[in-house]
């Protein structure tokens, strides 16, 4: 499912035109966005959380010479799934 899709979808789903469902899918992704940049949980009870992590730097390989790299430090995104989520796939 692509956004366009999900938008169709939550539109249906909760009656609303796609303009209305398109906003509120961007202001919940700018709001979880900037929750995540201040370092912030967002969790949401049945479906999961989101959550911000530290990947250390570490020694990878180039696959293709097969030469030692430094890989830097980063933070990523994890998204742990709820037991309702979990259940339900």
């Amino acid at each position: 499912m692509n956004k366009a899709e999900l938008i169709e979808a939550m539109a249906s789903g909760a009656e609303m035109t796609k303009a209305d469902a398109k906003r509120a899918l961007d202001s919940f992704i700018g709001a979880t966005s900037g929750a995540l940049q201040k370092g912030d949980r967002v969790a949401l009870v049945g479906f999961g959380s989101f959550s911000v992590t530290k990947r250390a730097a570490r020694k990878g390989r180039n696959p293709q010479t097969g030469k030692e790299i430094q890989i830097a430090a980063k933070k990523v995104v994890k998204f742990k799934p709820g037991s309702e989520l979990a259940d339900a796939v």
